[in-house]
């Protein structure tokens, strides 16, 4: 894997976690995490201003080769789903205003290759990726160490040699591994 460096963002419109990683000889290296804090705001449109803004912010400034956003859960409260899901686009859209790939990622997923337990903890994800990347001190608000999670995901699924092709099909995998079927 060449050198390069990954955004992880954590969606919210309260609290928007981020993290960026730089991958230096098959190694993630912390670079920052931090939070946007929205609570001050009271419109919504502002809100995805201030997302939008410190996105194209953080993407001018480290250039980062990808973009790995935790993707949106089935939630009871519809207009929280659906403010969610705002935010997560328009961070999407400051990525593709910079021409920088995206992979979404349940957050099942996202906890599973952090900590091996697809229900893990924000504090369980956080220690792990403490350790992981030597991280002195957690920030106070783990909504940053969310999005730093989904920036390790996306390494971990990169580096995997199982996950190279996601996308293919059963009939394809048997095929190349024929000693695996019973």
């Amino acid at each position: 894997m060449k050198e390069k460096i990954i955004l992880g963002i954590d969606p919210g419109t309260a609290i928007l976690g981020y993290g960026l990683i730089k991958i230096v000889n098959k190694k993630p290296e912390l670079i920052i995490l931090g939070n946007i804090d929205l609570k001050k705001y009271t419109d919504h449109y502002v809100k995805l201003k201030k997302i939008y803004d410190r996105l194209i912010q953080l993407i001018d400034t480290y250039h980062p080769d990808h973009l790995s956003i935790e993707a949106p859960f089935y939630g009871k409260n519809v207009q929280s789903m659906l403010k969610l899901g705002r935010a997560q686009g328009v961070a999407m859209a400051a990525a593709l205003a910079r021409d920088i790939p995206i992979t979404e990622y349940a957050p099942l997923k996202i906890k599973q290759s952090i900590t091996g337990n697809g229900r893990a903890s924000k504090e369980q994800v956080a220690k792990m990726l403490q350790r992981t990347l030597n991280i002195a001190k957690l920030p106070a608000n783990l909504d940053a160490t969310d999005g730093l999670a989904a920036a390790m995901c996306h390494f971990y699924q990169e580096s995997n040699p199982l996950s190279t092709n996601p996308s293919g099909s059963w009939k394809e995998f048997i095929s190349k591994n024929p000693s695996r079927v019973k």
